[in-house]
């Protein structure tokens, strides 16, 4: 995150080095809306971006992705995840209109916080105003079924491009997870990733974080990723 405003200083998030589009495994259905985060990284759009899907569905990331692809190409980017508004102010959103790019992640977080609904309606009027910045906001779900209580917010949300991201199949999760631990070095066969499949939550946020712990034993332990390498590791 390219520091351009003193308030970025002490926002404690920090975006992973590894959550980029390089490293984003897109399930069928979602290349138009990767498409658009790019456009917006870039400069290319300068309009409003909504995209929605639950939990641990890969929001966040894309999000980190656009930031970071923006920062490589120089360009001054914010993230903000609103599910910890309760502990910074909304004076946090002040300028942010002058940026090239501003990701709001978790916005029905603030869903019946009058103060909160004010000032994200006030910060998309002003990008509106400005022309210059593109404006990337997330959700679990839709804006008409976030429960906004200032109806001129949900109208402001839906101006934009609006997306539901689409879930990964079981096969695209396999890949996924293969894929990443190809960046890691490791070698995941096709059998032991069905097994972490069939075994774990399916999430692949939960997916890559235990095959994280498993990349940290097998080079501690100096063993391959088998089936019986992992019962021992997580104890299945």
């Amino acid at each position: 995150m390219k520091s351009n405003s003193p308030l970025q200083l002490s926002l404690p998030v920090h975006l992973p080095d590894d959550e980029t589009f390089n490293s984003y495994y897109p399930a069928t259905g979602n290349d138009e809306l990767i498409q658009s985060l790019q456009d917006c990284a870039e400069g290319k759009s300068n309009g409003a971006v909504f995209l929605w899907g639950p939990e641990k569905s890969g929001r966040t990331h894309l999000m980190h992705a656009a930031c970071a692809h923006a920062n490589d190409l120089g360009r001054s980017s914010f993230y903000i995840p609103l599910g910890i508004h309760a502990s910074i102010s909304t004076a946090l959103l002040e300028g942010l209109e002058k940026l090239d790019l501003v990701c709001i992640d978790d916005v029905d977080a603030i869903a019946g916080h009058p103060l909160w609904e004010e000032a994200i309606f006030d910060l998309y009027n002003r990008i509106s105003e400005q022309k210059t910045c593109s404006l990337v906001v997330s959700a679990s779900v839709s804006p008409s079924d976030s429960g906004f209580s200032l109806p001129d917010l949900v109208s402001r949300m839906q101006w934009g491009l609006n997306y539901q991201l689409q879930p990964m199949a079981d096969a695209e999760k396999l890949a996924a997870l293969q894929r990443r631990a190809a960046m890691r070095g490791l070698q995941l066969p096709e059998d032991v990733g069905r097994f972490l499949l069939n075994r774990l939550a399916r999430d692949l946020r939960t997916l890559f974080d235990v095959l994280d712990r498993l990349d940290k034993a097998s080079m501690v332990h100096q063993r391959k990723l088998t089936i019986p390498f992992i019962k021992e590791m997580l104890r299945l």
